[in-house]
């Protein structure tokens, strides 16, 4: 074990991290070389516990960052894209993300005293640059996009996007993760998450904040407002890693079926965007230029398999009463294109009409 140890202090010299933080480190690996020339059984546990340690801590993205692409007119066509109407929604966000645009052009000296340079002429920035933009709360009914625009965010500006589901949570050392003096420490979902992107600077959205069990509520949201805090995430510690974490550069995307569970101190460091329910007029263009292709894509078929007559529509869209979202109408969509493909494969045909005689079959579950 004496060279597995030696290649760790390699790794730790080799790998940028902050000075003490080396330190730290091989003060750790020193104190393991002693009790291994001491002997005994502890020394396999004691190797177990530091090399677990100091491999978690070196894979954590200390400077590691994507370039943003801050490009106002292409994030317009993304939201575009992937969300049909929603006009005052894609508005507010697309003023938001320019806050973000004008703050990283002039911390880089891009408007200059007297001229302006258009956003459109610079397409990517440094992520390092720091700015402060209010943190975005999507409120609605479920199925009626709150995800589906944090996603749409991250493609805008570049980002990975890692997601963190408050109904998950049993307490605050979820977020934050367990000390090293326990058995089965391991770092929080955080840590976790930033690991797993690969970068310090993602689209962190923080999923359903009124699904936090009641008897956990204050200990979370009071992790939550330390997250969310410029003042504070700069230095953000999770209890396993042990040494302060510069989270500020992540944007941070939170979404909630209602604001009634949400603490006020949390509420304070968001902007409430309410997420309208979706008319069925429009879920039959949404259902017929989104849903319908790109289920038809991800199945690998060819556009023309299959075709669903217009009166059969209403009863696609509505056949339980009303529904506020979209998820329901996805999830019948997809099993009528799965419904296909299985016909496909049974030799029961290549291409399908769905009518008021036959749809039944198609929406079989």
């Amino acid at each position: 074990m004496q060279f597995q140890v030696s290649q760790l202090k390699d790794k730790v010299f080799s790998a940028k991290l902050p000075e003490d933080l080396t330190v730290k480190l091989t003060d750790q690996l020193d104190r393991l070389e002693f009790v291994m020339k001491a002997g005994g059984g502890s020394s396999f546990t004691a190797y177990d516990q530091i090399e677990r340690y100091v491999t978690w801590v070196l894979s954590l993205p200390w400077n590691s960052e994507s370039i943003d692409t801050l490009e106002i007119s292409r994030a317009r066509s993304i939201f575009d894209k992937n969300h049909y109407g929603l006009d005052n929604i894609k508005k507010r966000i697309l003023e938001y993300m320019s806050v973000i645009i004008l703050q990283r052009h002039k911390a880089l000296n891009n408007i200059a005293e007297g001229e302006f340079s258009p956003i459109e002429n610079i397409k990517q920035v440094s992520a390092t640059v720091k700015f402060h933009a209010p943190i975005l709360c999507f409120v609605g009914l479920v199925g009626t996009g709150k995800t589906t625009m944090a996603v749409s965010m991250a493609e805008a500006l570049n980002r990975k996007l890692v997601r963190i589901p408050f109904g998950g949570l049993s307490s605050g050392l979820d977020l934050r993760g367990l000390s090293r003096t326990h058995t089965e420490a391991e770092p929080g979902i955080v840590m976790r998450s930033l690991r797993r992107v690969g970068v310090r600077n993602p689209i962190i959205l923080l999923d359903e904040l009124d699904r936090v069990s009641d008897e956990k509520r204050n200990e979370i949201m009071g992790v939550l407002v330390e997250l969310l805090d410029p003042e504070q995430n700069k230095a953000f510690v999770d209890h396993y890693i042990d040494y302060p974490f510069d989270i500020s550069d992540a944007i941070f995307v939170a979404t909630a079926n209602n604001t009634n569970k949400i603490a006020t101190a949390v509420l304070d460091r968001m902007e409430i965007i309410q997420m309208p329910s979706y008319s069925d007029e429009e879920k039959l263009y949404i259902a017929k230029e989104y849903l319908l292709p790109r289920a038809i894509k991800e199945v690998a078929l060819d556009t023309n398999t299959l075709r669903i007559e217009e009166n059969v529509w209403p009863l696609i869209i509505r056949p339980l009463g009303f529904d506020p979202g979209i998820r329901t109408l996805n999830r019948r969509i997809q099993g009528m294109v799965r419904k296909c493909a299985w016909k496909i494969l049974n030799h029961d045909g290549t291409q399908f009409l769905v009518t008021d005689r036959n749809y039944r079959e198609f929406l079989e579950t």
